[in-house]
């Protein structure tokens, strides 16, 4: 017998007598000896206990009333007992009719034939009892034998099976790492074309750059023709000293040379470059957005971003976030436990509710209601940090599935713009409430995208993303902003009014050079030419003037501008802002947005 442990095998074997242990050692030949020999003992007593008497014998008679004796019962049985029964009875008063059979042995005396019966009973049954426990024993040992082989074969298909996954594992391994040295090798050619692309952007830049400033030279030849050296430099004195109404406050010529533009009461960051790379950024601001990636992608610090970019805008900010506190939101509200965001949420709900009925009740068109808005400082964006998780713990699902399906309808233009967080733009990325995923799939969405470093295999930002627009299928590569730390404190972020002098972009800085040094005939262009313009493109760009709209969106306005009650497709509207642009009267500044150049 086999044990699982010596522990196992002390405590069996102390519950054993010697002779199950003896017969336990013996092979199995001798086992099937020991049991033929016990069945011989056992059948050969049996048959010895069968035959004789056990003991003396008295046969005895009755004397009937006719003198007659009967020596037997009416089924032919003689009458007999035992010695010591006779005496029993003969002493208990024996009737004198009953006589012992003189036909039988001596005086009805019968001594006994098979005197140790009893005993060979016995061994009988100790033989045939000590082959069925041999017989047990050897079928228990059979069956522990079957379950051990059973359990070796198991053990031997598991060896074969782990040896196949191992073998599986390893081939994987290494498809995986030729799929990474692929990779890598892909990523080394792209970057050096990127480099040589780089290098050829920055040398016809500088061609550019270089046969521009000749075309300059050639000019201000041209305009000095004729002057002595002493007139040309007092003329150049003349136009660096001279102030303009093109520069703001005490701003000159001479300052425009120097890029950082010094401007005399103004902040530093008036005149901030803007790069038209992240200029898509402002689509977030007063949409209804979902910004979703994996961990790393930047998504967090893009929502920091645009953030900054509400408050500046005017918005009121209020920011839900489960896995922070108010230090890492300082400036603006912030509410962190599942009590306070679950009330937030209904306060929101309740505010939209209440302006959603006061512009149904009103007269107003939507651009007055929405200005209106603004004019009383109800301007307000809500922002769902880790919405994946509400759901898991606001247990009012009916809050949440009607949370969400306003929001994502109705927000916009009660100037309440929700921005969602999450790690997918499944349903769950609003709190799993069914129903919303086509919702979800139509609205403004930007996923931010994550790469592994291949030697800590941590997550980071490949500071791109792709930007999916309202209402539409197609998805656009851009640029993240570039940030050097976590945004956190928002105090610094001043609404667009406080600012005196609002940035200029590049594009201003040249038509100020342009109005100043007089080069080129770009000034004569500015007039508007209505007659390069379509009849539409025409009727459009009235449209926009007469509303004394600067920066237009043709999702915000697309329902609002109709010719002679006819409507028209965002594409359609598309073609003639195009046309506008390319008249002059305007220019791109985001997809869909134009900004009216000012007459």
């Amino acid at each position: 017998m086999n044990y699982l442990s010596e522990k196992h095998k002390t405590l069996s074997e102390s519950q054993q007598s010697g002779l199950m242990k003896w017969f336990g050692q013996l092979p199995m030949d001798k086992k099937a000896v020991a049991i033929g020999l016990s069945l011989t003992v056992g059948i050969s007593s049996a048959a010895m206990a069968w035959q004789g008497t056990s003991s003396d014998r008295i046969y005895f008679c009755i004397k009937t009333p006719l003198k007659t004796l009967t020596c037997s019962d009416k089924n032919g049985r003689p009458f007999r007992m035992t010695p010591f029964y006779w005496s029993q009875w003969k002493s208990d008063g024996m009737p004198r009719q009953v006589v012992r059979d003189p036909a039988m042995g001596v005086n009805g005396l019968v001594k006994a034939t098979n005197p140790y019966k009893p005993f060979w009973g016995f061994g009988g049954f100790l033989g045939f009892a000590l082959a069925g426990w041999m017989l047990r024993h050897c079928q228990s040992e059979e069956k522990q034998r079957a379950v051990f082989e059973d359990i070796a074969q198991k053990r031997d298909a598991a060896k074969a099976e782990m040896a196949a996954r191992s073998e599986l594992l390893e081939s994987y391994r290494d498809v995986a790492i030729a799929e990474v040295q692929l990779q890598a090798d892909l990523d080394l050619i792209a970057n050096d074309r990127t480099v040589d692309i780089q290098k050829a952007e920055i040398y016809a830049h500088t061609e550019i750059e270089v046969t521009q400033m000749e075309a300059t030279d050639a000019l201000f030849e041209a305009q000095t023709a004729g002057m002595t050296e002493e007139q040309k430099a007092d003329y150049i004195k003349q136009l660096r000293e001279m102030k303009t109404p093109y520069l703001q406050g005490s701003q000159t010529l001479q300052g425009t040379i120097d890029p950082n533009d010094k401007v005399t009461g103004a902040d530093n960051q008036a005149i901030a470059s803007q790069d038209n790379k992240t200029a898509w950024v402002q689509n977030l601001v007063k949409q209804t957005a979902l910004i979703w990636g994996n961990q790393g992608g930047g998504k967090s610090w893009l929502a920091r971003y645009v953030i900054q970019l509400k408050k500046r805008a005017g918005y009121r900010v209020i920011v839900l976030d489960p896995d922070s506190n108010r230090s890492e939101w300082r400036g603006v509200e912030s509410y962190h436990s599942w009590d306070e965001i679950e009330q937030q949420i209904r306060n929101y709900l309740k505010e939209l509710e209440s302006r959603l009925k006061t512009f149904n009740d009103s007269s107003m068109s939507e651009e007055q209601w929405r200005q209106k808005l603004w004019a009383s400082g109800k301007a307000l964006s809500l922002i769902c940090e880790e919405a994946t998780t509400y759901g898991d713990f606001i247990k009012d699902a009916e809050l949440l599935e009607k949370f969400g399906k306003l929001a994502l309808t109705k927000s916009r233009k009660q100037e309440m713009p929700l921005t969602v967080v999450a790690h997918n733009n499944t349903q769950t990325c609003l709190f799993g409430i069914k129903g919303l995923h086509n919702l979800v799939s139509k609205m403004l969405q930007v996923e931010c995208l994550a790469e592994v470093d291949s030697v800590t295999l941590q997550p980071s930002s490949t500071g791109k993303a792709k930007v999916k627009l309202d209402s539409s299928n197609e998805w656009l590569d851009v640029n993240l902003p570039k940030m050097t730390a976590k945004i956190s404190d928002f105090s610094d972020a001043l609404p667009a009014e406080s600012n005196p002098n609002p940035p200029i972009d590049k594009a201003t800085l040249e038509r100020i050079y342009e109005l100043e040094l007089n080069l080129g005939n770009k000034g004569d262009n500015t007039q508007i030419d209505q007659n390069k313009l379509s009849l539409m493109a025409q009727k459009l760009y009235e449209y926009l003037t007469r509303t004394e709209r600067i920066e237009a969106d043709v999702r915000e306005f697309k329902g609002n501008f109709k010719v002679q009650g006819e409507r028209f497709t965002v594409e359609q509207i598309k073609g003639w802002m195009y046309e506008i642009v390319g008249a002059g009267l305007a220019d791109w500044i985001a997809e869909g947005v134009i900004k009216l150049n000012q007459i």
